[in-house]
């Protein structure tokens, strides 16, 4: 099998607890909510997942864990995301198949399987709507500050290869915004100059242009700060390649930033 679908989804606080959702993200939630549903009808042997809120300093990480199970309060935002629980199973052979390859490829890449490390709220947050009853496999990864874009989507190159090669059913979450040069208030849109390389981004990306979003990542990266200086895109273009039919979703402010969902169904037709 391969990786069934691929998703770009958002992981703004605010979402965390669907009964506080502020207006102009309930489409957010109302889109992720029917992936959630097109996650069922996949049954994925596993989810795999980078969030931009695990950052690593030198290393890549790879959770191997075989349990997920944690409390988590968010230090950055503790009055909106506190006491939020969590259990998931884990995949430490997969985790561990990973790790392997990205040492191949002379990447630096170590696993972690440690029953106490605590999620961030960009794994916890998309994960709470995309996989709500907490029955699928997860394995996440960092982000490495350490790490440029073009090492970042070697990496996610490498993944891929793992994946595509597997007789097993993958889901893959990209979790983390697009413009994020963040301001105090929910309710801020990007600047129109920000809101337009967004677009622009996702143009070429709907638009199948693979080659031109990777080369306009950088500059798009430092002038709109993407998150995590774009390090999930660049992994989620190495991931995917050109294997996938993109879909547009929604789009949405929070504090200056732009969340897109996006999916990437695989071209078993195509």
């Amino acid at each position: 099998m391969t990786i069934e679908l691929g998703v770009l989804a958002a992981h703004v606080p605010s979402i965390c607890h669907r009964e506080n959702v502020p207006e102009y993200q309930q489409d957010i939630v109302a889109k992720m909510d029917a992936i959630s549903e097109k996650i069922e009808t996949i049954k994925p042997d596993a989810v795999i997942i980078v969030s931009c809120h695990w950052q690593s300093t030198f290393h890549h990480y790879v959770d191997v864990s075989q349990t997920h199970k944690g409390v988590l309060t968010a230090f950055e935002c503790p009055d909106i995301i506190s006491d939020v629980k969590y259990e998931y199973p884990g995949d430490q052979s997969l985790g561990e198949k990973l790790v392997m390859a990205g040492k191949r490829a002379k990447i630096p890449v170590i696993a972690v399987n440690d029953p106490t490390y605590v999620w961030d709220y960009g794994t916890v947050v998309p994960l709470r709507y995309l996989v709500p009853s907490e029955d699928v496999p997860v394995v996440n990864l960092s982000i490495t500050l350490a790490a440029g874009l073009d090492e970042t989507y070697k990496w996610g190159q490498e993944i891929g290869n793992v994946l595509n090669g597997d007789y097993k059913r993958y889901v893959f979450i990209f979790s983390g915004a697009l413009a994020h040069n963040l301001v105090r208030g929910r309710h801020h849109m990007p600047t129109v100059s920000e809101q337009a390389l967004d677009k622009q981004f996702i143009d070429y990306i709907t638009g199948k242009n693979w080659n031109l979003a990777k080369e306009m990542l950088p500059q798009y990266a430092k002038i709109a700060g993407v998150e995590g200086g774009g390090r999930h895109l660049a992994m989620m273009l190495g991931v995917l390649g050109d294997k996938y039919h993109p879909t547009f979703h929604t789009y949405a402010q929070s504090s200056g930033s732009g969340n897109a969902i996006m999916t990437f169904d695989f071209k078993k037709e195509l």
